[in-house]
């Protein structure tokens, strides 16, 4: 943990981890959250960072189905192209710069392939919490391509919530932001912030925070009470994540690919979702992605011990 200005608060640099994400040769991601000291910033739960990934040599993004609930997935691409399939019928590209975003609510499947003429694939895999009141609603996808915002010393592509003067359309449960920022080589971005938001910078190149240096990878977290960020950039131009939040104020239990707010309501997620592979299931929560009939991904075993609630 770093001290920032007096005028920021403290500053606490989270460094990522290198997690093996499927496919043939598994592709590495760098995952960020969570963490041991850090779970939630804002609703934003969960974030992996991956590329410039050559792939023919780890063999891509290759993600068969496999399920969610309790919470919406946000894929954001800087390089490449992810083709997404989902039981809700939806089909679509995630292109760089064009944000997509996959509801799970009570529960859905959903597949994540890179396509044929990706050489290189770079971007980033988020997750929002939903609140309690929202975990159970229907599952659904959203689509948005943000006209970039030009600024003095850089731009912003804004795809989620409110920022300079830009507003996304794209629905969330709690109050968020997202956003990429770039940087002009040797410039100096500054952006007016809501001080009730707590804040994360993703960093995709190195950057300086407010006089703090960030490694590609590393994420900076900024406790709510900052009223703007300044951002700089070297030689090189930079980029990063802007990622913000209202306190999200409650306890989950986040395990695999469920969030829960309970043990047992894991337990539940993860019995379900096997009869559905094995073809036993009553009914379907999650559903049947289309033209993905096989290879689906079955959960691992549950941990001996009770799931615990963090937040």
């Amino acid at each position: 943990m770093r001290n920032d200005p007096p005028e920021s608060g403290e500053l606490e640099i989270l460094t990522p981890r290198l997690v093996p994400l499927g496919g043939l040769r598994a592709m590495p991601v760098r995952r960020t959250l969570p963490q041991r000291q850090r779970s939630l910033i804002g609703a934003w739960c969960f974030a992996d960072h991956y590329g410039p990934d050559r792939v023919a040599t780890t063999g891509g993004m290759v993600v068969p189905p496999h399920p969610h609930t309790g919470l919406q997935t946000v894929s954001w691409l800087f390089r490449g192209e992810i083709e997404h399939r989902d039981s809700t019928g939806s089909h679509a590209l995630v292109r760089p710069g064009e944000v997509n975003l996959m509801t799970a609510g009570r529960g859905i499947a959903h597949s994540e392939v890179s396509t044929p003429d990706t050489a290189v694939l770079h971007g980033a895999q988020l997750w929002v919490a939903l609140p309690a009141a929202a975990r159970d609603t229907e599952p659904g996808f959203e689509h948005y391509a943000p006209a970039p915002v030009e600024l003095p010393g850089g731009s912003a592509l804004v795809f989620l919530g409110a920022l300079a003067g830009r507003t996304s359309p794209v629905r969330t449960f709690t109050p968020l932001l997202g956003a990429e920022l770039r940087v002009h080589a040797g410039g100096v971005l500054e952006l007016a912030v809501d001080p009730a938001f707590e804040h994360g910078l993703l960093a995709d190149t190195a950057a300086v925070l407010d006089g703090h240096l960030l490694a590609p990878g590393e994420l900076a977290y900024l406790p709510p009470g900052h009223r703007r960020i300044r951002v700089a950039a070297g030689a090189e131009p930079a980029r990063l994540l802007l990622l913000g939040g209202e306190p999200f104020g409650e306890q989950i239990v986040m395990w695999w690919n469920f969030i829960g707010r309970t043990h047992e309501d894991i337990v539940g997620y993860r019995r379900q979702w096997q009869a559905e592979l094995a073809g036993t299931a009553d009914t379907l929560r999650f559903g049947v992605v289309p033209d993905y009939p096989t290879d689906w991904i079955p959960a691992p075993p549950l941990p001996t011990v009770r799931l615990r609630s963090r937040g």
